[in-house]
């Protein structure tokens, strides 16, 4: 246990300025810890959808089919799917992660990897395009979840990359809220990228998952709002036990933006809790963007939140919620929801 894990005390996020190296980006490149021992054994499929039972029994045939053959591992092994790549979606708490995470552990890879869409593009970023190509090649295993389409220059540097690691060998597993072919519609119009995006799709199986949250299954769906003397104490007694960071809302959202949302998990590394006071709406979406990227390390972190001010489900005005990037702000208000309940 490294010391930063044993400390305790309060911290300011505002005063961190993490610094992350290529090497440190790989070595993170694994499941989350709320699914370091996820399987397809403990994913619980709701009966009152059944998709989610054919989405597991998919992915067992598919993750089956990585056992060790003769003379080289499931990249050599026969297999009937036509494709390479399987492609879970779904809504918010459905469990794909989770599954995501069970063809992680279940595939007998000796390289695999298990990372979100922007700690993919954040290692192109650090290490090149050609770097990171010869990192990966010969890889068994990319797990990516949720991919994203932010940007299009990001996702046509993801395009083509995994267009280079299948050719060789490379087997993907890829979350999202959206069927592969749906990606880009709506927002953004070149014709070139829409070929991108439709060129990507060909190499998945699209498997969907329906289901309701289950995050929201025993909660009214309402984050948890602390009086500033609740606030205090629940920051003091965490403060007694771990550590935990107190900066009002404003602050904090002003630190995100000189920080690389692939430097977040440094930000709040070795915390026990964060606190946010004065939480209130925001008024612009890139700084929204950015707290929703934060709001997902925090959630893989498992993290507890404590707040004051506005309830968090309430930061992403109507305006933002009918736009481009409505199902990023719902599934940040699922994750706020749970971790001001934890």
């Amino acid at each position: 246990m490294t010391a930063s894990t044993t400390r305790t005390g309060i911290v300011h996020l505002v005063e961190r300025a993490p610094q992350l190296a290529g090497a440190d980006m790989v070595a993170a490149l694994v499941p989350p810890p709320q699914f370091a021992d996820a399987t397809f054994e403990t994913y619980r499929a709701d009966p009152a959808y059944p998709s989610q039972q054919e989405a597991k029994d998919l992915l067992l045939a598919f993750a089956g089919n990585g056992q060790p053959a003769k003379g080289g591992f499931f990249r050599k092994a026969k297999r009937p799917e036509t494709k390479p790549g399987v492609y879970l979606d779904g809504g918010f708490g459905v469990g794909k992660t989770h599954l995501l995470a069970a063809i992680y552990h279940a595939l007998p890879a000796r390289r695999k990897y298990f990372g979100s869409f922007i700690e993919y593009t954040a290692l192109v970023g650090a290490l090149g395009y050609k770097n990171t190509v010869e990192l990966f090649r010969g890889a068994d295993l990319l797990c990516i979840d949720e991919f994203e389409l932010d940007d299009p220059g990001d996702t046509m540097v993801m395009t083509r990359l995994l267009g280079e690691l299948v050719s060789s060998g490379t087997r993907l597993a890829a979350t999202s809220n959206t069927p592969p072919n749906a990606l880009g519609e709506g927002r953004f119009a070149a014709q070139d990228f829409m070929r991108e995006i439709h060129a990507m799709a060909s190499s998945f199986q699209t498997i969907r998952i329906d289901g309701t949250d289950y995050r929201h299954r025993a909660v009214d769906g309402h984050a948890q709002v602390l009086t500033q003397p609740q606030y205090e104490a629940a920051v003091a007694d965490a403060a007694a036990s771990g550590l935990v960071s107190d900066d009002t809302f404003a602050d904090l959202v002003s630190h995100l933006a000189k920080v690389h949302p692939s430097r977040y998990i440094r930000l709040i590394e070795g915390l026990s809790t964060v606190g946010m006071r004065e939480v209130a709406p925001f008024s612009d979406q890139s700084a929204a963007l950015r707290f929703v990227a934060f709001i997902d390390r925090v959630y893989d972190a498992e993290l507890p939140i404590r707040a004051t001010g506005v309830s968090l489900d309430l930061v992403f005005p109507e305006e933002m919620l009918a736009g481009g990037y409505r199902k990023k702000y719902l599934r940040a208000i699922s994750r706020l929801v749970a971790s001001t309940l934890a």
